[in-house]
């Protein structure tokens, strides 16, 4: 059965692909809703236009994925984070962007606090296109009642140069009782820049959304705009662009993992995983130019082959990985030390992760089975040979062992796509024409290394950006900390926070 026949619909939205797209009534609203609540459905997004709003539903079971639109004719619409907690964050920021008001039923009162607005913008609803005011009060955190409870605010200003973002812990002596976070802080109005930019400038902006993923919005915009279009990239640069997605991931992981290893004052991992990040980070800069690869894939292909001494260059860091990397799992393995730090610290439930639609190793973590690549088959990894690891213990160790295994799978899919890459040539599918040919619309997702991207847009008649959303992992991650860190001590969560490493640009938008 698909999705929409258990959602009552309206009418399909035709220009939209390559998922299906319809308007829904309240009463098709609710439907879907009810769907979310009861998990035959997972909320893939959520978010907002001057006068409408949309929900990305996916079928965990069929992979099979559908966007509801609810037109927001009184500039209100039914709350689903009211019944539904995961849309909460995105629900804020659709009212903070857009001014349209979630209203509930009875008791169910929607949360109104702002979440990307920190009164600094000069206006309000920034993208509603009209004059709107609103009241400035200072944020009102969640209250906490009982004996012997203090706070300790954390931020948003951090030691080191990480981003910024708000941590209000409520404590019992050392024993976390509620932590509360507000971000924000970082909000670059990406999607307001979108909005008429040319296909060429809105790649550079999806590049930069957040910049350890890089690859992955590229990847994720690219395949939007082609599925819009209805064009495929050449086999070439799909080859290539997972080379990139792969070796993005390599050095995130390799990263992550020595720096969860220092938070639990285990400087050794930290410093010779740092040195494999470097190798990554360098070959990549060899094979494409840039060492993060900006601005290399773009709708309808890459830019630039891959450099003559590209692929020698990755062959050796893939025969330096296979040599160092195992014996730096063992001295994690075998480190008591650092297991009593990361073994049942920080334990997310498996319940939360499949309610929030957790990705990546926060959600496999816990045992939710997804991944992108597999469960939608993109290309090239449909023609692809990888395992997908999934753990059931959901702490900080299972997170660590989760990027462990992806390391060596994403080891294993680069000497896969090395050993299938064509002599030079077929780089890119040319754009095709659209004047007079009205509004078109498309939607991807790619896997990150923290899980997967959702991009969605609709481009006009001149090939310009209307509108485009673009969702990091990270919306659906962050709240399952604030369950993590639950009965942990204080100090325990910095180990915990690098465990999630949650994105606060690709968040904040």
């Amino acid at each position: 059965m698909g999705i929409f026949d258990s959602i009552p619909h309206v009418n399909a939205v035709l220009s939209h692909r390559p998922w299906p797209r319809a308007v829904v009534t309240e009463a098709g609203w609710q439907a879907a809703i009810d769907r979310l609540v009861e998990g035959g459905l997972t909320l893939l997004g959520f978010w907002g236009e001057p006068a409408a709003v949309h929900m990305a539903l996916l079928d965990g079971g069929s992979a099979e994925i559908a966007v509801v639109t609810y037109e927001c004719t009184a500039g209100t619409f039914p709350s689903v984070a009211s019944r539904h907690p995961p849309a909460l964050r995105l629900e804020r920021t659709i009212h903070d962007l857009f001014g349209l008001v979630p209203t509930g039923a009875g008791d169910l009162r929607p949360d109104l606090r702002p979440w990307l607005d920190h009164h600094a913008w000069g206006k309000s609803y920034p993208l509603s296109g009209r004059n709107a005011s609103r009241d400035v009060q200072p944020y009102q955190f969640l209250p906490a009642e009982g004996e012997a409870l203090h706070q300790v605010a954390v931020g948003p200003v951090h030691a080191g140069i990480i981003e910024p973002g708000h941590f209000r812990f409520t404590a019992n002596g050392e024993h976390v009782v509620r932590l509360e976070q507000w971000l924000g802080y970082t909000h670059k109005g990406v999607e307001s820049l979108m909005q008429g930019a040319s296909l060429d400038a809105a790649a550079k902006l999806a590049n930069r959304t957040s910049g350890d993923s890089a690859v992955a919005y590229a990847f994720a915009f690219a395949r939007a705009v082609e599925a819009a279009l209805q064009i495929e990239a050449p086999r070439q640069a799909t080859l290539l662009r997972a080379l990139m997605a792969e070796l993005e991931r390599l050095a995130n992981h390799l990263g992550d993992i020595g720096a969860i290893c220092n938070d639990a004052s285990f400087a050794l991992m930290h410093a010779q995983t740092g040195i494999l990040r470097e190798r990554c980070l360098r070959a990549a800069n060899v094979a494409f130019g840039h060492r993060l690869m900006m601005d290399v894939i773009v709708p309808g292909g890459v830019t630039r082959d891959i450099a003559p001494d590209g692929v020698s260059a990755l062959r050796a860091l893939l025969a330096e990985l296979r040599k160092v990397f195992p014996r730096l799992i063992e001295l994690y393995d075998n480190t008591a030390s650092l297991q009593d730090r990361t073994v049942t610290t920080g334990i997310v439930k498996a319940e939360y992760a499949r309610q929030f639609g957790a990705g990546g190793y926060v959600g496999r973590a816990s045992g939710r089975d997804f991944d992108a690549r597999r469960a939608l088959a993109y290309m090239p990894y449909d023609a692809l040979s990888f395992e997908v690891p999934v753990l059931q213990a959901g702490d900080v160790n299972a997170r660590v062992w989760i990027r462990i295994r992806e390391v060596e799978q994403s080891v294993a899919l680069i000497e896969q796509i090395l050993d299938r890459l064509d002599e030079p040539g077929g780089l890119q599918t040319a754009l095709p024409p659209r004047i007079g040919r009205g509004a078109c619309e498309g939607m991807a997702l790619t896997e990150a290394f923290r899980g997967d991207v959702l991009v969605w847009l609709r481009l006009d008649g001149e090939l310009r950006v209307e509108r485009c959303h673009l969702r990091d992992a990270s919306w659906f991650q962050w709240p399952l900390l604030e369950t993590a860190i639950d009965g942990n001590i204080i100090a325990d969560f910095p180990l915990c926070n690098k465990s999630f490493n949650c994105s606060y640009s690709g968040a904040d938008l």
